[in-house]
């Protein structure tokens, strides 16, 4: 079974993305890491300072990675 390291792994090989465009991508949803925190998160899950990717991590990553590919939501007009 895949963990949400691993997921957030696989997205930045496909994408190649580096750290400070996933730290850019979190910032588009108002979420906001470290890079050291982020290194963390890439570690081998025996290394002492590997840190399991949460639930909220990965979902605010993804928001952002919606805004960061297709641009911010445009508001809806009123009366439509």
């Amino acid at each position: 079974m895949l963990t949400n390291n691993d997921i957030l792994k696989k997205l930045r090989i496909a994408l190649e993305l580096k750290d400070d465009d996933i730290i850019h991508i979190l910032k588009l949803a108002d979420f906001t890491v470290s890079k050291s925190e982020l290194s963390a998160l890439f570690r081998k899950d025996d290394h002492p300072n590997y840190v399991a990717c949460g639930d909220q991590l990965l979902r605010n990553f993804l928001q952002g990675l919606i805004i960061y590919k297709r641009g911010p939501m445009k508001k809806k007009e009123e009366g439509k």
